[in-house]
């Protein structure tokens, strides 16, 4: 367990090895951000329908078993395994059926026709499928021998009464849904939204309406991050797009870190004369501030802005670059996000190797995420291509691509053919 605070690191780098804010591998840049962040505590109790995206806050147990009696998997005719042995042919004395079962019990030589999900008679323990058998008046005569217990759903198969079903630091899913409700609960424990403010900064931003000025561009970095923070299911703070003007800037970040539990911040995180957020963060909280080792999204800033002696706000300060943004929010923001919203070890974005089509131009020495397109060829073999142009303002190439390819440090350029890694984006995009 780490006990290193964040102030120690940064007026004592040597205190934890590895550590070089000018530098910093991508791997390690999320270890760092992993070690000081600490996840919502607030819990509210929810109608299970309104949980879907929520993390629970409180273990779910079984409040009973799944399924509650032993049933029929197939539609045929229960009867006792022990007749196997005897004979080939059992009597029908009966039916049962889902919601309405066979009271009596039945004896040897004889059987129940049943149907899927019906209730085992009493003295069963075995369906034989109905096209296993031949049908002649009350009688039945195997054409293929069972096997004993076969066919049968016991009670607590799926769940067993007080048993974890799902546990605290687990999000709620679609599947989820139903799961609880089969168990006849109605609410669920869930830790509250996580509050997030963000806005972006530059005088060359002009919002959506309004006339360009020259040497203007529209702010786009807001509608991708409340994009991305929508799909998290956060709360999300738009504060719009600040000129750089330190009072007003300061004055922003303070009110984003009193109402949120995290600020995130488009541009000022560079080395411009006018990037005024190092210094009100100097002034304010603790912060990391990361050259890292990637393109795009080379400069990243991580701390906390602090408000008074118990109350913070993480801060994420992303690039102002587009492409940046959606990068640098994707391999850092979105899993420190989850982490804080009470997740429980959040699994990393899959990826798996398949065969570029294209060359790839790239430096060793830093991590590159570039935006690919993933297809299935004639053969049916997966393969990727990169979207073109690989620039970190052209934000039409996160648009057309299904997913980042992913170029280590240690990787060069590479020639057609190559085996390169991929992280698929659809449903993240």
């Amino acid at each position: 367990m780490v006990t290193t605070s964040l102030s120690e690191i940064i007026s004592t780098p040597s205190c934890m090895d590895d550590y070089d804010p000018n530098s910093m591998p991508v791997a390690k840049a999320r270890q760092f951000i992993k070690q000081f962040l600490n996840p919502l505590t607030t819990t509210e109790v929810l109608p299970i329908r309104e949980s879907l995206g929520r993390i629970l806050a409180a273990d779910i147990l079984s409040p009973a078993n799944v399924p509650n009696y032993d049933n029929s998997a197939m539609d045929g005719y229960a009867f006792n395994s022990a007749d196997i042995s005897q004979s080939t042919e059992l009597k029908v004395i009966g039916s049962a059926f889902a919601g309405k079962a066979f009271i009596d019990s039945i004896q040897s030589g004889e059987c129940v026709r049943i149907m899927t999900g019906g209730m085992m008679p009493k003295g069963s323990d075995t369906v034989i499928m109905q096209e296993r058998v031949k049908v002649e008046g009350d009688l039945i005569r195997f054409t293929e021998m069972p096997k004993p217990r076969a066919n049968v759903r016991y009670a607590g198969e799926d769940l067993q009464l007080g048993k974890i079903v799902l546990a605290a630091g687990h999000m709620m899913r679609p599947a989820d849904l139903g799961l609880i409700a089969s168990l006849g609960v109605g609410e669920v424990s869930v830790y509250r939204r996580l509050k997030v403010a963000f806005f972006s900064t530059g005088d060359e931003l002009a919002s959506i309406g309004n006339p360009l000025q020259e040497g203007q561009v529209y702010d786009s970095n807001r509608y991708t991050i409340y994009g991305m923070l929508s799909r998290l299911g956060v709360e999300a703070i738009d504060l719009g797009a600040i000129v750089d003007d330190f009072d007003l800037l300061e004055k922003t970040l303070l009110s984003a870190a009193k109402q949120a539990d995290v600020v995130i911040t488009s541009g000022g995180v560079s080395v411009g004369q006018a990037d005024y957020m190092k210094q009100l963060l100097t002034k304010h909280g603790q912060v990391m501030f990361w050259k890292v080792a990637m393109k795009p999204g080379r400069p990243l800033a991580y701390g906390k802005v602090q408000i008074t002696n118990d109350k913070h706000a993480h801060y994420f300060g992303l690039p102002g670059n587009p492409v940046a943004v959606m990068v640098t929010f994707y391999q850092f923001v979105r899993e420190a996000m989850l982490i804080l919203m009470g997740q429980v070890n959040p699994a990393a974005l899959p990826t798996f190797n398949v065969m570029c089509t294209e060359s790839i131009k790239k430096q060793t020495g830093r991590t590159e995420f570039q935006r690919g397109i993933l297809f299935a060829d004639i053969d049916g073999l997966w393969k990727v291509k990169p979207t073109g142009a690989q620039g970190s303002a052209i934000l039409s190439s996160m648009s057309l691509a299904n997913c980042f390819i992913i170029l280590d440090e240690s990787v060069g350029n590479l020639d057609v053919g190559a085996l390169v890694q991929v992280q698929v984006l659809d449903g993240l995009i």
